[in-house]
């Protein structure tokens, strides 16, 4: 028998994995150590995800979460025009790179039936 006691708490609730696993990279990234339990034992389910941490790193992992904006609205109210003008910039750019290919020989059957 140990005397060692379970020193993990409940860090963080997630409606959606996605957002629970970038989370838990940002922590893992300032070297703490983050464990994940899934709300679903079906793969690929979206179901939510739960981030756990030793009680060494619980004060730590609070503040870098709680720096994390999570308001929308506040968000938007903080970018600049400048903010909004190099993100479409940046989006008309990407689809410009992309142009869309016109080329009369792929349609052409090469004189055979269809």
């Amino acid at each position: 028998m140990t005397d060692q006691v379970d020193n993990w708490h409940k860090l963080a609730r997630y409606d959606t994995n996605m957002q629970g696993e970038l989370h838990a990279n940002l922590l893992k990234n300032n070297g703490i150590t983050v464990s994940l339990q899934p709300l679903s034992a079906i793969p690929g389910m979206n179901s939510g995800i739960v981030l756990w941490v030793e009680d060494t790193d619980l004060a730590e992992a609070q503040r870098i979460l709680a720096t994390i904006p999570t308001d929308g609205a506040a968000l938007l109210d903080e970018m600049s025009d400048a903010d909004f003008d190099a993100l479409s910039a940046a989006q008309s750019n990407s689809t410009q790179s992309n142009p869309i290919i016109n080329d009369d020989s792929l349609n052409n059957n090469n004189g055979g039936d269809v």
